[in-house]
């Protein structure tokens, strides 16, 4: 899809990968970047950037927002959160929901708002950034994971439903990024401008799913692998 000219929305665009998509889009010609954040005053502003409300849990604003932006021709679900360290087990049940309310079920209602208006402005692109936990889980890392499994599925189907309405749907899968949400994990990091101009490329070329680092090929290559050998570190580092 041709991105100059192209009216973006982009979740959770306050900060991290958001911020630096933000830019990265307006510098690939994007006509507008509608910058999506619970509290707009924590958007930056600069030219050609509109920080708009945009509470991925909340069905109503979405809908507000869906009625006002209605020049949307890209949408790119980023809005994410991580409860890291309560296991499955452990976890509060607020902790439980959060992160399916955002990760999942704020992508999937997100979708449901603007897929029409992408396919009333003749179609586009919608571009749902995953996770190589989406293929991979730890205990302490379960609830994140879980969700982002979930929205893999969902990335799938809507792919196929959407497709005949002239809306492209594609998956970007990473590891640890540098952004606040690992600020607190020891090990690589993918940097949010790499992946920025990776979900850039993939917009124009119509990818299906993006990749972006090792240790996510590494997980998606081990998707056929017996649970006895992906997991088996795992199982014995706990007895």
């Amino acid at each position: 899809m041709e991105i100059t000219g192209a009216v973006v929305l982009v979740t959770g665009a306050n900060r991290g990968l958001g911020r630096a998509l933000s830019d990265q889009l307006l510098a690939a010609g994007a006509a507008k970047v509608y910058a999506g954040a619970r509290d707009v005053s924590t958007v930056a502003p600069r030219e050609g950037l509109v920080p708009v409300r945009v509470d991925v849990t909340d069905v109503e604003s979405l809908r507000t927002a869906a009625a006002r932006l209605t020049d949307v021709t890209i949408v790119v679900n980023n809005a994410g959160t991580a409860s890291l360290g309560a296991t499955p087990l452990t976890a509060e049940s607020e902790a439980l929901r959060t992160d399916f309310e955002v990760n999942t079920f704020g992508l999937l209602e997100v979708t449901r708002a603007f897929a029409p208006v992408i396919e009333a402005n003749g179609g586009g692109s919608i571009v749902n950034v995953l996770s190589a936990l989406s293929w991979f889980t730890l205990p302490e890392m379960a609830l994140y994971a879980a969700s982002k499994a979930a929205s893999w599925s969902l990335t799938n189907a809507l792919r196929a439903e959407l497709a005949p309405r002239g809306v492209h749907v594609a998956g970007l899968h990473v590891g640890w990024m540098d952004t606040d949400m690992a600020a607190h994990i020891d090990s690589p990091k993918t940097s949010p401008e790499v992946v920025a101009n990776e979900i850039v490329s993939a917009i124009r070329t119509d990818e299906w799913e993006v990749i972006v680092d090792d240790f996510s090929r590494m997980v998606k290559d081990g998707l056929s692998s017996h649970p006895s050998t992906v997991y088996r570190d795992v199982v014995l580092a706990r007895r």
